[in-house]
């Protein structure tokens, strides 16, 4: 497996990392290294795959079960079902896993705290990433953010009731989607959403973004693409 390491300037303490499809165990459709153990791959694989990241890690990651919420909670406390986790113990992995949704990884600079965020479109708009950086309680112009691969703005089609979750609470949201044919009908880029939504908070050190999980097909799941499908992980934590 190879990875995808975070191009941001975290501190040196700080490591990263997302996933990709490729480098595991799993037969068609989960094809290969899928890391979700809720999607009806084989539990031996998803046990195969799970193994195969821990050699990259300092110990077993702390994973939720995710509800499109916008809940955190301390990493490794035991309290599983969330959308994001932070922690400040040294070896204590954040963990989280997407297939079109948006993982976001989170340091401050100092490397005291870590966290990462399942950002699909409900738990954005509303607020798991505001929830998340609160969480953090350190200054939000301290913290950097890095946004992992999610489903791209030409790929990602909603109706008006997504749209106007977020212009009721931020109407600079709407500059996100663009109008389509069909009455009703926008793409919606949620890298700008999430910037945005970071703006709100505080936050303005934002990398990452720029890749499509629909469209690279050879190197990422995409739930909307393909519907059975794998899930790839985004993890953090400090040394």
């Amino acid at each position: 497996m190879t990875p995808i390491r975070p191009d941001w300037p975290a501190p040196v303490n700080v490591r990263a990392l997302m996933t990709t499809r490729a480098g595991g165990v799993s037969a068609a459709p989960w094809a290969s290294l899928n890391l979700g153990d809720h999607v009806g791959d084989a539990p031996a694989h998803v046990a195969a795959n799970r193994a195969r990241l821990r050699e990259l890690l300092p110990a077993e990651p702390a994973w939720l079960k995710q509800v499109h919420s916008a809940r955190v909670v301390e990493a490794g406390s035991g309290d599983i079902e969330a959308d994001a986790s932070f922690s400040r113990t040294p070896g204590q992995i954040c963990a989280v896993l997407t297939a079109d949704c948006l993982p976001v990884l989170f340091c401050d600079r100092a490397g005291s705290v870590v966290a990462a965020a399942h950002a699909g479109w409900r738990g954005l708009a509303n607020g798991v990433l505001e929830t998340t950086v609160a969480a953090m309680a350190v200054r939000p112009d301290d913290i950097l953010a890095w946004m992992g691969a999610a489903i791209g703005p030409q790929a990602f089609e909603v109706g008006d009731d997504v749209r106007n979750a977020f212009l009721t609470r931020h109407p600079d949201t709407a500059a996100a989607f663009v109008a389509q044919g069909a009455p009703g009908k926008w793409l919606a880029d949620i890298y700008a959403l999430a910037r945005i939504r970071l703006a709100h908070a505080g936050v303005r050190a934002v990398s990452g973004g720029g890749r499509c999980t629909f469209g690279e097909s050879g190197t990422f799941f995409s739930y909307r693409r393909d519907g059975a499908t794998g899930r790839m992980a985004a993890v953090i934590w400090r040394e």
